[in-house]
């Protein structure tokens, strides 16, 4: 093995690799919390190749196995050709295979059987490996390690999820009598190993003292400046980050230097690698071929041709979604451009430290969206460059998330008591529920699943609640790829402008039944935006706490959004062209949120008058979303919020802000515990814009949909300034769970699977593309009448 490693050109590994390899050795499960490109991955491929040639001369040249998990495909791909250069020297040793959802089903059978190094994701555990284990029990039996790289972007519900597939492969692990050590690579965090224990149940010994040698990058932070247009209400409009993203892609692409450009949706990708192809035709049409998009939903083979391509030097310039930011070894790298702030700081350093991998100095560059928090972050870099990152969220404890993966488990082998502590306390609570619900049944002493469809279809890890949309050309019946269910009703409704590797379609129909978009190329000179309506409902408050006279409040609601209409919008400039509506079904989520309300006499000191109640209400809710990011490991697509003049469960002007998940993911909680930090930022973020009466860098919101009217931006200053001064210290501590939080499980298992989701239980699903992060957000609110929805 060290032959092999030293046949790559490493003479000596760092320091921070030979602690971790020498942890792994030991058995003791490790996390390397180092920065971008300080070989990660060496330090767990060296224990555990050489672990697996040791194995090498069993009967069947697999004495041993390890597992490799990666959120995205890209990443398990990426890895897979990392591993098959590494180990060349050491011939059939090493056996490493990609398994997910792009796998062809006659080489499914090979792997099992005589694959030692799997690749694959937790999508595919959780509903392909897990639940046939009967078919893999000789790879089990051996698995010595589980590694899972990118451990820090499992966190709120996602990572919960993981963290129960972890406990499920643990269990079934100790069954067939192994008891694999786990290795996990994570981008710098806060307390790496307490979030990597939550996540694997497991005590982590933490490496982060990063060895490695790093050249100089330089950080700009670039705010695109006001035009001539005037945008909603006549507020004024800066140059969008998607155009001068492009300007710049464009401009190094000229220079030869190679970049990436990251961005937050698909869409915005395809525009972005359009615009650059279209400025460079206008230079040197030689280079219009070296520039491309990257983003999820493509076929596996287009994914496979882009990845090659820019790893070969053939692209110069990639639009990519964060399909691309998690670990794909893109050496040579001179530049990376981010299009608005990524949600966290974590995920901004993990994406500028893509650039200047080999060593050499490089560029990173953050544009600002017209967005409070990037405005407020290229104003205060303090922010970015003196605070450290994030701790990761999760919580495996949440009852939505705990729920069906017991069910999971007892349909793999009947749950014991002996289990339950490998699942946590909350089993105690949880299981009397399952079983009231028929969903599980105990016998002598075990629980067994009662039902005839697959547990595992009771969730889907990632949320994006039922199967992918596919998007299909009407005219040949080609595929051109898949929307995530969540996303269907605002990006592929009847109506939508679709883009796909650079080519515009306008989607025909949209059948909710079959899950299929039927869509025709088309060059419209616009873009199309979602407008939806949105109401909410208290079900439970779990805290409340005075605020002066109002109340600040924590607990479970019910939402419920329906996308009744779509915008159009000339490209560039963001001209609203018209509004066409829509009859598409509601849909409901139940999930946490924190909440806040002002008494008559709030309103009287901060001289808030009816008129203009709505509209201050409204601002400060926008603005308090958009600030949110900075206290909580979230972006404003993972919460949405409502404000209301009179909601009829507080009977008070209310605000609320929610978790744009089933369940809660610790974004509210985490916002009512640092409210008055939180509320505070939101007011000075306000009162510092230079705009007259609001705009997109303070109180007016690219989800809003009800054209963001009314906004009353000195009203929300005033309002704010006297919720603070009634503001406590400190919030109390950590909230009680509420009863009776299974309803989601027990409903969804109440309804029959569609057959043609999972034909047999040996059938792996089509595994995702890239995190929950990456997709368009779940809703985009427009309110009711009453009611201000973002």
């Amino acid at each position: 093995m060290i032959a092999a490693v030293q046949a790559c050109g490493i003479e000596h590994p760092w320091a921070h690799q030979a602690l971790a390899a020498e942890h792994a050795l030991e058995g003791d499960s490790v996390v390397v919390a180092t920065g971008t490109a300080s070989g990660k991955s060496l330090a767990y491929l060296v224990p555990v190749l050489s672990t697996l040639m040791d194995g090498a001369e069993a009967p069947n040249g697999r004495g041993a196995t390890a597992l490799y998990l990666s959120p995205t495909k890209a990443l398990a791909a990426d890895q897979c050709r990392s591993v098959k250069e590494l180990s060349q020297p050491l011939g059939n040793a090493v056996r490493p295979a990609v398994y997910d959802g792009d796998t062809p089903f006659e080489e499914r059978e090979w792997i099992r059987q005589y694959g030692n190094y799997v690749l694959t994701n937790p999508d595919m555990l959780h509903r392909g490996i897990l639940p046939s284990h009967p078919r893999w029990s000789s790879f089990l039996k051996s698995l010595r390690y589980v590694v899972i790289d990118e451990c820090h972007t499992y966190r709120g519900v996602f990572g919960s999820h993981v963290a129960q597939v972890l406990r499920r492969l643990r269990r079934l692990c100790a069954r067939y009598g192994s008891s694999p050590v786990f290795l996990l690579a994570s981008a710098t965090a806060a307390e790496p190993a307490v979030a990597a224990g939550r996540l694997t149940g497991l005590p982590v010994v933490e490496v982060a003292d990063d060895a490695s040698p790093r050249g100089e990058l330089v950080f700009a932070l670039w705010e695109p400046p006001l035009t001539d247009l005037q945008g909603e209400k006549g507020a004024p409009v800066r140059r969008t980050a998607t155009a001068e993203t492009a300007d710049l892609l464009t401009d190094l692409t000229v220079q030869g230097v190679r970049s990436v450009a990251f961005v937050r949706s698909r869409r915005g990708a395809e525009l972005i690698s359009v615009i650059t192809q279209e400025r460079l035709a206008e230079v040197d049409r030689s280079l219009v071929r070296r520039v491309a998009a990257y983003r999820g939903g493509y076929l596996p083979e287009e994914r496979r041709a882009l990845e090659r391509a820019l790893h070969s030097g053939e692209l110069l310039g990639l639009a990519a979604t964060t399909a691309l930011e998690l670990g794909v070894d893109v050496s040579g790298l001179d530049a990376v451009v981010i299009a608005g702030y990524p949600g966290t700081r974590a995920s901004l350093w993990q994406q500028a430290g893509r650039a200047g991998r080999s060593g050499e100095g490089a560029l990173a560059v953050l544009v600002a969206r017209d967005d409070p928090l990037d405005t407020f972050l290229v104003h205060h870099p303090e922010a970015l460059f003196d605070q450290p990152v994030e701790s990761t969220v999760l919580d495996p404890d949440n009852p939505y998330v705990l729920a069906p993966h017991l069910c999971a488990a007892a349909a793999e082998l009947p749950l014991t008591e002996e289990d339950l502590d490998l699942f946590g306390p909350a089993c105690a609570d949880v299981l009397p529920q399952l079983e009231a619900a028929k969903l599980l049944r105990r016998r002598t002493k075990a629980w067994h699943w009662t039902r005839r469809e697959r547990a595992a279809d009771l969730t889907d890890i990632r949320g994006a609640g039922g199967r992918p949309v596919q998007v299909v050309e009407s005219g040949t019946g080609r595929l051109l790829g898949t929307v995530d269910a969540g996303a269907a009703h605002s990006t592929v409704h009847e109506g939508a402008v679709h883009l796909h590797q650079g080519r515009t379609y306008l989607v025909r129909t949209l059948d909710l039944e079959d899950s299929v978009a039927l869509v025709e190329q088309a060059d419209p000179p616009y873009s199309t935006v979602a407008r939806d309506t949105t109401s909410i409902s208290i079900l439970e408050t779990d805290t409340e706490i005075p605020w002066g006279a109002g109340r600040l409040c924590y607990g479970s609601v019910e939402v419920t959004n329906q996308v009744v209409s779509y915008l159009r919008r000339r490209l560039i400039t963001g001209e609203v062209l018209g509004e066409t509506k829509l009859d598409l079904p509601p849909r409901t989520l139940r999930t946490r949120a924190v909440w806040w309300t002002v008494t008559d006499d709030q309103l009287d000191e901060a001289r808030i008058i009816p008129e203009i109640l709505g509209g201050s209400l409204h601002a400060a809710e926008h603005a308090s979303i958009g600030m949110l990011p900075l206290f909580a490991t979230c972006d404003r697509w993972d919460i949405g919020g409502v404000s209301v003049p009179l909601h009829p469960d507080t009977l008070l002007p209310t605000v609320f802000v929610y978790d744009g998940h089933p369940g809660g993911a610790g974004f509210a909680e985490r916002a009512f515990h640092t409210a008055r930090a939180w509320l505070s930022a939101t007011r000075e973020a306000i009162a510092s814009c230079e705009c007259e009466a609001g705009c997109p860098s303070c109180i007016q919101s690219p989800k809003c949909g009800n054209g963001n009217d009314p906004l009353h931006k000195r009203g929300a200053v005033r309002l704010l300034t006297v919720l603070l001064r009634g503001a406590p210290e400190e919030t109390p501590g950590k909230e009680e769970r509420p009863e009776g939080a299974l309803r989601e499980a027990e409903r969804a298992a109440e309804e029959e699977p569609v057959a043609e989701e999972e034909p047999v239980a040996e059938e792996e699903p089509v595994a995702e593309e890239e995190p929950v992060a990456e997709e368009e957000p779940v809703a985009e609110e427009k309110p009711t009448e009453e009611a201000r929805a973002d």
